[in-house]
């Protein structure tokens, strides 16, 4: 019996929204641990930058996500930091 190779992934543009959402989850990993809750957070932070989902402070309360070392509301404020920076 074989085993079949996993599917290719197609990695996403360095200049897309998605990508730079991720991104600046990712670069705030120190607080947040769970990469499911990064994950999360960061489709959520995309959802926003689309125009579709909710302001960061309302993310950071509703996405019941774990955090170390820093408040909500810190963690809301360096995300609207990082946003300003893109848009």
């Amino acid at each position: 019996m074989s085993t079949l190779p996993p599917p290719s992934v197609k990695k996403t543009p360095e200049n897309s929204l998605e990508k730079k959402a991720y991104d600046i989850i990712e670069n705030l990993k120190e607080f947040l641990p769970i990469a499911n809750d990064r994950n999360r957070l960061g489709f959520n932070l995309y959802r926003y930058l689309k125009g579709e989902g909710d302001e960061p402070e309302i993310l950071v309360l509703n996405a019941k996500i774990k955090i170390e070392g820093i408040s909500e509301k810190e963690l809301a404020q360096k995300l609207k930091t990082e946003l300003e920076k893109i848009k």
